[in-house]
């Protein structure tokens, strides 16, 4: 529609400059600009009445052109309408709960004679959004939205004892309707770190917004799309606990984030310049030093309306914030994990039981610092204390274990050592040796008991030196000493090896080198 108005005031100047400046008639000038001749000599006469002269002056716009020649643009005009503060609507339109038809009526109350009707105001309103800067384009309400990324620049850390050095990860936070910009410093950006820097971004706002913006990092969602991302259960869980939403940006579309965008870019330039040259020996060093930063970035005045981001926070964003929970947030870890056939799940290299019908099911695991629960299906089925030590190690409920093999732990070393002790000594001897070449000894049970249940076929004096034949000749499992019992080699006197060192022949040829040949 602008370009249209435009090319309108384009042949009105070129209908006064050929009537006047080239002397044309009314039917060449509308043979020459291709309009009717009806128009020609309406836009003539308009200028005739208008009391101006040719040529125009050099200072008049198309704006004040059309004023003098339009009779009802100029009616319009002396009437003297009010054009509202559009800086000031723009900032009550932020506000929760406010519409444009309110400021309006307020509007026409402080102008009751020469105000713009609504349809005009909605209009003029637009037309200035336009004109101004991409980032104000988006509508934010109070309270309403809190931007979260990460800046593409780090910050060096310096062991100061070993001089060894670390990037820092630089986490922002910035919330939509005054862009009010928290900042801090984190070792990573796994989820730990994720979830506790927007903790603190909360605590440093002082509420909670509705709704979170993150961008598509592998801590927010775990598979991006643009239509039904798959956020992380992990932020679900922070988002539910604190009362808020989770919308991440689309991929690849910045102006859905746009608020973060700058906020970054201000924090790169604000304080991470101002920072460079100074050495940092601790994460507390340098987030201290952010602070104090901040709290200048926070307070330095907007330049193209009045203010800072510290009074529009306080105008807008407070006082719309949800309340901060009483009940500290703690962390959980989801993990999906499959029932071993051990009945047994496995997290952070400790292996954890399960009741043992659930074998090959997958279940889910919820980690806290302290406790390890499994759901299946979304039902609890148990529950572990987490083992931060015992790493290979594990924690084993009896009842999850099938019959047979709870009757199997109620064995002990001790007790099965005790058992081939009465058998012989050389029984002993290879039940220590089969309970040591297990990492865990319960794993070594069943092969115990197998090896102590012959006894009942063979006896314990044929057992005793089955087993000291074994031993002797290097056999490590039960099937050996089962070979030997069912061969009858058990009955056999073991042959002395040959050629023993007492026995041995020194053999002398002149291609044998000897010992000395290396000295």
């Amino acid at each position: 529609m602008a370009k249209e108005v435009r090319l309108s005031m384009r042949k009105i100047r070129e209908i006064l400059r050929l009537r006047f400046s080239c002397q044309l008639t009314i039917r060449q000038i509308s043979a020459s600009i291709r309009v009717s001749t009806g128009a020609v000599t309406k836009y003539l006469s308009l200028f005739e009445r208008s009391g101006l002269k040719w040529p125009l002056p050099a200072d008049m716009d198309d704006t004040a052109l059309i004023n003098q020649l339009s009779p009802d643009t100029a009616s319009r005009s002396q009437l003297g309408l009010v054009s509202p503060d559009w800086i000031e609507i723009h900032n009550e339109l932020k506000r929760k709960g406010m519409t444009k038809q309110l400021t309006w009526e307020e509007y026409c109350e402080a102008y009751p004679h020469n105000h713009y009707s609504y349809p005009q105001f909605c209009h003029l309103y637009c037309e200035w959004c336009k004109k101004q800067k991409r980032s104000m384009r988006q509508l934010h309400r109070g309270g309403e939205k809190m931007f979260v990324d990460y800046a593409g620049l780090t910050v060096t850390i310096v062991d100061r004892n070993t001089g060894d050095t670390a990037p820092a990860q630089i986490f922002v936070a910035v919330l939509g309707a005054s862009s009010y910009t928290y900042a801090e410093a984190s070792w990573t950006q796994s989820i730990v770190n994720f979830l506790g820097s927007q903790i603190r971004a909360f605590n440093y706002f002082g509420g909670v917004p509705q709704m979170l913006v993150p961008d598509n990092l592998r801590s927010a969602v775990t598979k991006a799309c643009r239509y039904d991302p798959d956020i992380n259960r992990s932020y679900l869980h922070m988002a539910e606990h604190f009362g808020c939403s989770v919308m991440p940006a689309r991929p690849y579309k910045p102006k859905d984030k746009a608020k973060a965008e700058v906020g970054v870019q201000l924090v790169e330039r604000w304080i991470l310049m101002r920072l460079r040259h100074t050495t940092f020996f601790s994460l507390s060093e340098l987030n201290q030093a952010i602070k104090q930063l901040l709290e200048d970035l926070n307070n330095r005045p907007f330049k193209q309306q009045p203010g800072c981001r510290r009074s529009l926070f306080e105008q807008l964003d407070k006082p719309a914030l949800m309340p901060l929970p009483v009940q500290p947030f703690e962390h959980i870890e989801f993990k999906i994990a499959r029932v071993n056939i051990d009945y047994h799940v496995q997290y952070a290299s400790h292996y954890y039981s399960v009741p043992h019908q659930l074998v090959r099911e997958q279940v889910e695991l919820r980690v806290t610092q302290q406790t390890v629960q499994v759901f299946y299906k979304g039902k609890p089925v148990t529950s572990h204390p987490r083992k931060w030590q015992e790493v290979g190690g594990f924690t084993t409920k009896p009842e999850h274990m099938p019959e047979r093999h709870r009757k199997q732990q109620q064995w002990t070393p001790g007790r099965l050592l005790s058992w081939a002790k009465d058998l012989g000594p050389e029984v002993q001897r290879f039940t220590q040796k089969l309970l040591d070449s297990k990492q865990h000894p319960e794993q070594a049970y069943r092969a115990c008991l197998g090896l102590l249940n012959l006894e009942r076929d063979y006896g314990a004096d044929r057992l005793n030196a089955a087993c000291g034949r074994a031993i002797k000749t290097g056999g490590h499992r039960v099937a050996s000493v089962r070979s030997i019992l069912q061969s009858g080699l058990d009955k056999v006197p073991l042959e002395p090896a040959q050629n023993s060192s007492a026995e041995r022949v020194t053999i002398s040829h002149e291609n044998i080198r000897g010992s000395g040949f290396y000295h």
